[in-house]
């Protein structure tokens, strides 16, 4: 298999198909586009999400915080807690984990959210340090929003711009290359897109207006993400691929590398689907709340497909980021 996430089939037919034992308490188990375990404590349910870092080597402990409260917060729910593994590999000095510590507790910080515990250790299994967070959130029962609630006829919606974290990592790990064709006032302004990187307040913020769904933008980038999103309730999805919001720093980059951006990963941006009655409301809330918001589609019966002035194509399964063609 090539790197990156498993592919969908397999996934379905070999992990899924491998968890067998259920218990009633558990709400949301594992699916496709669902990036969230939701368990039955009562009155409230427990959220929880895991992520490792794999794909970056600058900033890794603060992307490491934000990813797994993402997750999280894409079922609208507040990050309390993050645990922590971290596996360095041989050589790895004092220095190289302090910074890494103080960046991950910054990036906590930013967001509220405590580390709770972990797991840490130098090993030979691993030629670079390796991170997973587990996130844990807490909201009411009634509340509960997961990415497969999407309605047919519900409009779909995506914060900020496609390819955020990717191009950010690309501008920080392959600096030196990109100078040979890049400038430098677009590798800096590419490089400080990971500020944006949490998708906690929109997440929060989207779960109080009454969104149908939500999915943060991972691995695949925003069209893995839509796929994901449509799977996930078993419906079709009509994606208006010229309306998808792309910054010039993000197309110059992955010009010069030949990649996609809408196949590149996108932690910091959050699509949704809400119905029609809600939606003006909505894009008007976080329009005060200056958070960019734009409509990229439309929830559909059957189909699912990418729309671009007069042509039609079949909207395709993720497959390797387009980080991992380059990194």
């Amino acid at each position: 298999m090539e790197i990156g996430k498993i592919p969908t089939e397999i996934l379905k037919e070999i992990v899924f198909n491998n968890i067998t034992h259920k218990r009633k308490e558990v709400l949301v188990r594992p699916g496709i586009g669902e990036d969230c375990a939701v368990v039955d404590f009562g009155d409230n349910v427990c959220v929880m999400s895991t992520d490792p870092i794999t794909g970056a080597v600058k900033d890794i402990g603060s992307l490491s915080i934000h990813i797994s409260c993402n997750d999280v917060a894409s079922n609208g729910v507040e990050p309390i807690g993050v645990m922590m593994t971290i596996l360095a590999p041989v050589g790895t000095t004092k220095e190289d984990l302090d910074y890494v510590m103080k960046e991950a507790n910054k990036a906590a910080a930013s967001i509220n959210v405590e580390i709770i515990g972990g797991h840490s250790e130098i090993t030979n299994a691993v030629n670079r340090m390796v991170i997973t967070t587990t996130a844990v959130g807490m909201q009411p029962k009634t509340q509960m929003i997961t990415s497969q609630g999407a309605q047919v006829g519900d409009t779909v919606l995506m914060t900020k711009h496609a390819g955020l974290e990717g191009v950010s990592i690309l501008a920080a790990d392959l600096e030196e290359k990109l100078k040979e064709k890049v400038s430098i006032t677009t590798i800096e302004t590419a490089k400080a897109f990971a500020e944006d990187i949490s998708v906690v307040k929109e997440g929060i913020l989207l779960g109080r207006l009454g969104v149908n769904s939500m999915h943060d933008v991972t691995e695949g980038g925003i069209l893995g993400a839509l796929w994901e999103l449509a799977e996930a309730s078993n419906l079709g999805i009509e994606v208006y691929e010229d309306k998808i919001p792309l910054r010039k720093e993000t197309i110059e980059i992955c010009d010069t590398l030949s990649i996609n951006p809408l196949r590149l990963i996108s932690s910091g941006v959050m699509v949704m689907t809400v119905s029609e009655e809600k939606k003006e409301a909505l894009l008007q809330t976080l329009k005060q709340q200056n958070i960019d918001i734009a409509e990229i589609g439309r929830i559909t019966e059957r189909n699912r497909v990418i729309l671009q002035n007069s042509s039609t194509t079949i909207l395709q399964p993720p497959e390797v980021d387009e980080l991992y063609r380059v990194i």
